[in-house]
């Protein structure tokens, strides 16, 4: 690494992590600071499904070879899109009318657990991470920038700040004057997996299997089951149940609650559901159930603030998506290849690269809010007044 100073990172989630791999291949030098004290911290979160941009953006960024053992972790799975069943009689209530809009590479619906896509994005840059470093605040001046942490301390000073922490973000809040909001749908969602002999009567593909019985509201599950994977009893499967506002209700709102609140919250969910579903959560790895609260930014689009020229945004932290239509982290490497592009051009940290990213980040992410909160007003049940609804 040269001996100019760091970019200084915000979090140690997906987007953070490719945009580490990108300045690493550029020579550029760069700490990352994360509030856990590790990996397996928490719970990893559920399955994601990759679309064209997101893989396209994460081949741009790496190397040939962690490119390749990305690949080969990634779930291929066939079939011509999403199948949805009624939960309660077990009967099909539509087939794909859209055969290629889950798939990308190959005609496949490519996912991978993000746990392990975190992992391999880390690879060679465990060293440039501090643990326990939860960052509240920045200071800058014309030279650098410092990261404020909770305990009062500050950071080396740095070329450039990027908040890739999530919807929780103090730094987007500092620097967009709080006009960056994250709104509070009111859905619910747990995640929880199980071995994939319990999807043996679902078979290959991608599945909605929806309850629209109850008269609190709807509750859905969603995942997706590959060949290659759905006839070994070694290998556990992800699904993700989201409830309408109001169903699913965490003990205290306590949503860093993993175990057996959650899993026993899914079995009176779907106790009312078809024999051919019931494996998925009469065997599901109960301590890997947790639960999850659904936000969205604001729909009509990112927010415009005053550029600062040495602290950005990406991923959750300037966009945050419902599920619905898993745009979500295949917007946020988007904005890594984006950002990395920009300063590996730059030969590093230089005026107008933050004003530039900003720029060409707020098209695609605006039009992927929209579509991700418009999917989900249906399939949830969400309704958000960008003036009056709450903020989290």
């Amino acid at each position: 690494m040269s001996a100019t100073k760091p970019v200084l990172i915000s979090g140690a989630g997906l987007a953070s992590l490719l945009l580490a791999q990108s300045l690493r291949l550029a020579n550029i030098p760069f700490r990352i600071f994360e509030r856990d004290a590790s990996f397996v911290f928490r719970a990893q979160g559920y399955r994601l499904r990759l679309s064209t941009e997101g893989l396209d953006a994460i081949e741009s960024v790496l190397d040939k070879e962690t490119f390749q053992r990305f690949w080969d972790a990634c779930g291929k799975t066939g079939g011509a899109g999403l199948t949805t069943y009624n939960a309660v009689t077990g009967e099909i209530t539509s087939q794909p009318a859209q055969p290629g809009r889950l798939t990308s590479r190959n005609g496949m619906t490519i996912g991978i657990a993000r746990g392990d896509m975190r992992r391999i994005f880390a690879s060679n840059c465990e060293d440039h991470i501090e643990w326990n470093k939860h960052v509240t605040g920045y200071e800058v001046n014309d030279d650098g920038v410092r990261a404020v942490f909770a305990d009062g301390s500050k950071s080396v000073e740095g070329s450039l700040l990027v908040a890739g922490d999530g919807i929780y973000s103090k730094i987007a809040k500092q620097l967009s004057n709080g006009k960056l909001k994250v709104y509070d749908t009111g859905a619910r969602g747990i995640h929880g997996q199980a071995p994939s002999t319990a999807f043996r009567e679902l078979g290959e593909g991608v599945f909605m299997i929806r309850d629209q019985s109850r008269p609190d509201g709807s509750v859905s599950v969603i995942t997706n089951v590959r060949s290659g994977d759905m006839h070994n009893p070694d290998i556990e499967l992800g699904w993700t149940l989201v409830g309408q506002p109001g169903v699913v209700k965490p003990p205290n709102d306590d949503y860093t609650i993993i175990g057996s609140h959650a899993a026993d919250i899914v079995k009176e969910l779907t106790k009312s559901w078809h024999p051919r579903f019931k494996p998925l959560f009469d065997q599901m790895n109960v301590k890997e159930t947790a639960f999850w609260k659904i936000t969205c930014s604001t729909p009509s689009g990112v927010t415009e603030w005053p550029n600062q020229p040495r602290v950005t945004l990406i991923g959750d932290a300037v966009h945050s998506m419902t599920p619905a239509g898993g745009i979500g982290a295949n917007t946020a490497v988007r904005d890594s290849a984006l950002l990395g592009k920009l300063l590996r051009e730059a030969g590093g940290f230089a005026p107008g690269v933050t004003e530039a990213y900003e720029k060409e980040m707020r098209v695609y992410a605006s039009a992927a809010v929209h579509q991700s909160y418009s999917s989900a007003t249906g399939s949830f049940g969400i309704k958000i007044d960008e003036e009056s609804s709450n903020t989290v």
